[in-house]
């Protein structure tokens, strides 16, 4: 025993043998023959390597397995079946005279040149009985010894338990760096392990120091787990600020009530939203919106700041200008201007009365919004926290907009006012970036958005509030992406997502649940229409179907270049960790430093 550490043809030799490339065969897709000893086992989904020699290099090729095919000429025959019928048994035949086929696609294929390996291409098809092996921890580590620094895993191979080897680049130059920015998909049914899956991501790309990592939650899930300093003893609690703080990574939370509005725009828009200009008899939309600008260049010009229209003080002297001068600019009819005016009236005169209770409510609700606090800060700066290169690690911000203010109901805060905090993000999102593209710099940063069939959805919106929303975000993922600014979108589906937010997508991963009607349609025309991909993705089992937690399985189709074993864009197959150990352990993260 010399302790010599095997080589690449020792560790194949080594590595057990499934079947050899049979016929027919081409580049994008390899016919197995498989061997006697592997018949029984679990294939679809495996990881097969093979070696070749291409141009007087050797070159190793893998790929998964898609499709398992069985075949008994003798029992294809109409007589052979007749014989069957009658004697229910034929020994002779049955079993014995059956093949099997595998079809393998290759995903990546490396050269060896000069006792180091390079990424090539199947240029040409192997001889027929070439050997497939299968792949091994040792095979894959001495393959990709290159860029093992970089590899990050969040699962297993499909069915298997040979972890998949992954990365997730920052988005600016040098070590580790992607060198520019791309959108990311995560689509799946409610249970299909998404969100998990995201924030593992978010846990893989939190290990670049200098990677903006900013997360707009509407529904409150990250936020949650992101205020928790515990051990994650669950999947769901591995977004937390104990697993962060060991990649030295600090993490910010902002909800609404540490969250100052910044924007007179915002202000007017949620006025009208809140029905207080309807309240006094100001019925048009048009109308309402011309009034909330006519009480903007008021306040203005009496030097009035947007942090202290919330006061009683203030709205008396709204609502004398509109009794005085707004509603005659508003209505050249008398009538409209003298039911404005009795309004006011009213409203000043019987501040009890139900009317004056409603309209002294509504400006409360708007102006608690804009009113400055104690540990309470604007957008500007809570996306400036975010996306501002700076020394040492940058935080991770995440902004969780689930709870509402006690002074407004939570219909009203989830119908109207949240779109317009929404929009308010993304814009100073974009700003932020257009501002250090004008500066030459790389924002280097990617944005999350969850539940984003709800901001972007395919069909026509007719609320020009949520038409605008959708507006900024397909503008901005379409821009952004000179910027070093990347988006990960999270949807319960695809058919219900704009199509331009599809198309800018450069990696998607799918989980369980779009195997049918127009989930599948939408799924076929991402993915190609390659059967053998679609056949292996409706193969994924219902986590919700197993027998216990400990027996869920969230299996998942990634397309696009999110694995040094994926960069001939064939789809990956692969089962999502369900345990933080596994996820921690396997990538060297330490929770007790």
């Amino acid at each position: 025993m010399t302790g010599k550490k095997p080589g690449l043809s020792e560790l194949l030799s080594l590595s057990e043998r499934l079947g050899a490339i049979g016929s027919p065969s081409s580049t994008s897709q390899l016919t197995i023959d498989l061997f006697g000893s592997a018949v029984g086992k679990k294939l679809v989904g495996e990881l097969g390597v093979f070696h070749y020699t291409q141009d007087g290099l050797d070159h190793y090729a893998l790929g998964q397995i898609t499709e398992v095919v069985l075949r008994n000429p003798i029992l294809e025959q109409s007589i052979s079946r007749s014989i069957v019928r009658e004697r229910e048994r034929w020994s002779t035949v049955q079993g014995r005279q059956d093949t099997h086929t595998a079809t393998m696609d290759v995903g990546a294929v490396f050269a060896s040149t000069g006792g180091t390996l390079t990424q090539s291409m199947l240029g040409t098809v192997p001889p027929t009985g070439t050997l497939i092996y299968c792949a091994t921890e040792e095979l894959l580590r001495e393959i990709l010894a290159p860029c093992l620094p970089e590899v990050f895993y969040l699962g297993y191979v499909y069915g298997s338990r040979l972890r998949l080897p992954m990365w997730f680049k920052h988005f600016g130059p040098g070590a580790g760096g992607a060198g520019e920015a791309y959108s990311i998909g995560i689509f799946g049914k409610t249970g299909s392990g998404k969100s998990s899956l995201a924030k593992m991501m978010l846990v893989a790309y939190a290990r670049h120091p200098r990677m903006g990592l900013f997360v707009l939650d509407p529904m409150g899930e990250f936020g949650k787990d992101a205020r928790s300093a515990e051990s994650p003893s669950s999947m769901d609690q591995i977004f937390s600020r104990r697993v962060f703080g060991a990649l030295g990574r600090p993490v910010e939370v902002f909800d609404i009530d540490n969250l100052v509005l910044d924007r007179w725009e915002l202000w007017r828009e949620i006025l009208v939203q809140l029905g207080f200009f309807s309240d006094l008899g100001i019925k048009w939309g048009e109308y309402q919106g011309n009034a909330a600008e006519y009480l903007q260049d008021f306040f203005e010009n009496q030097n009035i700041l947007l942090k202290n229209v919330q006061g009683e003080e203030v709205l008396e002297k709204a609502l004398v200008f509109l009794r005085d001068q707004g509603a005659e600019r508003l209505y050249a009819q008398r009538s409209g201007a003298e039911r404005v005016r009795e309004n006011v009236r009213r409203v000043l005169e019987e501040p009890d009365s139900a009317l004056g209770a409603a309209v002294r409510r509504k400006w409360r609700q708007a102006g608690s919004l804009f009113h400055e606090r104690e540990r309470a800060y604007s957008v500007a700066y809570v996306v400036w926290k975010a996306l501002t290169v700076g020394q040492g690690a940058r935080p991770l911000v995440v902004v969780d907009l689930s709870a509402h203010p006690p002074e407004i109901e939570e219909s009203l805060w989830n119908d109207k006012v949240k779109p317009l905090l929404v929009e308010r993000f993304l814009q100073a999102v974009v700003d932020s970036g257009e501002r250090a593209y004008r500066e030459g710099g790389n924002l280097n940063a990617l944005v999350v958005i969850d539940e984003a069939h709800r901001f972007a959805p395919r069909e026509r919106v007719e609320n020009e509030r949520k038409a605008q929303i959708k507006r900024v975000l397909v503008d901005a993922v379409r821009t952004t992406r000179k910027y070093g600014l990347g988006w990960l979108f999270i949807s319960q589906t695809l058919s219900s997502l704009d199509r331009d937010v599809l198309g800018q997508l450069r990696v998607m991963f799918f989980g369980f649940g779009l195997g049918s009607g127009v989930e599948l349609e939408a799924l076929r025309e991402l993915v190609g229409g390659e059967r053998n991909y679609i056949r292996l993705y409706q193969s994924f089992k219902d986590p919700q179907s197993a027998f216990g937690e400990e027996s869920k399985t969230f299996s998942f189709m990634v397309v696009g270049p999110v694995s040094p074993l994926a960069f001939s864009g064939a789809p990956l197959f692969f089962d999502a960790f369900t345990r933080p150990s596994e996820l921690l352990g396997g990538n060297s993260i330490n929770l007790l430093r």
